[in-house]
């Protein structure tokens, strides 16, 4: 599936793994961050860590969950994916687009994909 294509943002998105050109691990599409063009909304970059889960949970468990995992949060731009299965795929390497930097299995960044 391609990112043009109409999707279940829910089911179809979240909680997928995010795999760059080489197929290596860049993190989880932990939320996603939208932007309105021509009266419709559009998915503007995939959101990955901690910080992520400010919408999804409440004010104390995120607190609890900033506090454990700290508050980091990496937006990837929309215009990255190249395709979206079981994983969704970038369309770059982590060298190419800068500043990810894997760190024990784990994304380090502010952001990623820019």
């Amino acid at each position: 599936m391609k990112p043009q294509d109409k999707i279940q943002l829910v089911s179809g998105l979240l909680d997928l793994p995010i795999l760059d050109k080489d197929y290596r691990y860049c993190g989880i599409v932990d939320d996603l961050e939208f932007e309105e063009a021509d009266g419709a909304l559009r998915v503007k970059a995939l959101l990955v860590g901690p910080g992520a889960y400010r919408g999804r949970l409440p004010g104390w468990a995120f607190r609890l969950v900033g506090w454990i995992a700290g508050k980091r949060i990496a937006r990837g731009p929309w215009d990255a994916i190249a395709e979206i299965g079981s994983a969704v795929g970038r369309d770059c390497r982590d060298r190419q687009r800068g500043r990810a930097r894997r760190v024990r299995g784990n994304m380090r960044s502010a952001q990623y994909g820019r």
